[in-house]
């Protein structure tokens, strides 16, 4: 779940910033519930998946050799520039200046939070096939492909042209 959330938000951030978007409000404030919800959800249920959720607040404090404290901080900080992105598309229907700059690096905090989370894997010695050297890009790859299905699905239903899109592919 928070990596098509995680993988919505990179798209929105970044096609926001290349035009390819709606302005409206409307449009934006669907795309936010669903990236952020999922990646909101996708965390807790993380949280609620480790044996002591009372203790998570420690991962946060291993940031320098833990790539699960890695992943917690970035997710967390990712949170202040993609509210900020919102607070301008929804609020104030910005999403020049200042705004487009938010959504940049909330895409650029979404791209490395789904790396960080790939590399939890990749680092489990345990599971020889995770230790491959395409669990990264494969992550990133997957995190951005349902953020893109869910990103489409948001444009059909707002009768957006999808022909903007065709520029990636």
């Amino acid at each position: 779940a928070s990596g098509a959330g995680y993988g919505l938000l990179a798209l929105m951030g970044l096609l926001n910033a290349g035009g390819f978007l709606p302005t409206d409000r409307w449009f934006g404030l669907t795309g936010f519930i669903l990236s952020l919800g999922l990646i909101t959800l996708g965390l807790l249920s993380s949280t609620f998946h480790l044996g002591h959720p009372e203790r998570a607040w420690r991962a946060f404090s291993q940031w320098r050799t833990s790539w699960l404290s890695r992943e917690g901080v970035i997710a967390v900080m990712t949170y202040i520039p993609a509210s900020l992105f919102a607070i301008g598309w929804v609020f104030f229907e910005k999403i020049t200046g200042l705004y487009m700059v938010m959504g940049i690096l909330a895409a650029i905090g979404a791209i490395i939070t789904v790396y960080c989370t790939s590399m939890i894997y990749a680092s489990l010695k345990a599971i020889p096939a995770w230790t491959h050297g395409l669990v990264s890009p494969l992550y990133l790859i997957l995190g951005l492909a349902t953020g893109g299905l869910i990103l489409d699905l948001i444009l059909r239903i707002f009768g957006a042209p999808l022909k903007s899109l065709s520029i990636i592919c």
